[in-house]
């Protein structure tokens, strides 16, 4: 099966596409020629601006929220596959308001997977975020528990068809919220670059190998998986290093070069990041560009009918961002010209 020929002619519906990585999956699925792209977001004036950007046809923006189960009902008729990126997923904020977490991140999502069963969609895809492994804050507890209702839900689904995996992403460069942006924003204001943690570490990935890893995963998937990219590490003061010296003087206001202003770690934040648990590790298969963690929930250790084809067993280790070979500051810049950072 083909790429295209997963997505052409078919119905699509993407919640939270008016974010970074919904709006973006939308603009690359309508190049795979789908029947319709239906685009959910509480985001009115997003959905808007993503309608604008695009003016195809093709695209259906639904207002609604993923906690409206009678919405979710009406906006599943008909679909095909379906992409769930709508969460709250910023760390400070789910901090502070931790049962919106959970009525977004987990009822969210089970309202979105009962809503995909009872209308049997083909497959159903979660977009889910390496701060669910071992996670220490509200909104990795919660994307943990959306990973564990999704996968759990292809074994209560009962005689439907639809197909339920996950993609797990590392920190998403230039994504809305992200750090990147921030920078430059400071960069440009003059203001000192704010730095949480010069040795914190994260695996990165930019929107473009997001968006292949949640359409590769769709295509491929079988049920129960959790599909991961094999990222690069980089460190924050190096990414700062980058940034900073490639801008200080040009777009720096007082021309003095840029201050970096170290201000603590954030409610709930870790100093290194995990792409498995170390279970997980024990199930995990691999091919030249990604990992896939197999439930075995339903599974004999004889039986590789779930195993994707072209995967193989993976080594068993621990894989943190603690112990993984750290980008260089060229490596960062590369990165960084492809997120146009001009």
């Amino acid at each position: 099966m083909s790429l295209k020929s997963t997505y052409e002619d078919k119905t699509l519906l993407v919640t939270g596409g008016a974010g970074s990585i919904g709006s973006e999956l939308v603009g690359t699925l309508l190049n795979l020629e789908p029947r319709a792209i239906r685009v959910l977001d509480n985001n009115e004036t997003g959905l808007f601006d993503l309608e604008q950007e695009h003016r195809s046809k093709k695209i259906r923006p639904l207002v609604g929220d993923v906690r409206d189960r009678e919405r979710l009902k009406r906006a599943f008729k008909g679909v095909d596959i379906v992409f769930h990126a709508a969460a709250l997923k910023h760390v400070p904020l789910c901090e502070f308001n931790p049962f919106d977490a959970v009525k977004t991140n987990v009822i969210g999502t089970q309202n979105v997977l009962d809503a995909a069963i009872d209308e049997e969609v083909d497959r159903f895809i979660l977009i889910s975020t390496d701060k669910a492994v071992n996670p220490t804050n509200v909104m990795g507890a919660t994307k943990l528990l959306a990973e564990r209702l999704t996968i759990s839900a292809n074994y209560y689904k009962g005689s439907k068809n639809t197909i339920l995996s996950c993609v797990r992403f590392g920190n998403v460069l230039g994504s809305r919220g992200s750090v990147v942006p921030l920078f430059k924003k400071q960069i440009t204001k003059g203001e000192p670059l704010t730095v949480t943690d010069p040795s914190m570490t994260r695996f990165i990935m930019d929107i473009p190998k997001a968006i292949k890893l949640i359409l590769k995963a769709a295509e491929i998937a079988k049920g129960g998986e959790i599909f991961i990219l094999k990222m690069p590490v980089m460190q924050i003061s190096d990414l700062v290093s980058a940034m900073s010296e490639e801008r200080n003087i040009k777009e720096c206001k007082t021309g003095k070069g840029i201050e970096v202003k170290t201000i603590g770690k954030r409610p709930g934040e870790k100093l290194y990041e995990e792409l498995m648990t170390e279970p997980e590790a024990e199930n995990a298969y691999e091919n030249d560009e990604f990992i896939a963690v197999i439930s075995t929930n339903d599974r004999q250790e004889s039986d590789y009918t779930t195993i994707p084809e072209g995967f193989k067993k993976m080594k068993h280790r621990v894989y943190s961002s603690r112990n993984e070979p750290l980008l260089k500051r060229d490596e960062i810049l590369a990165m960084l010209n492809d997120l146009k950072f001009k």
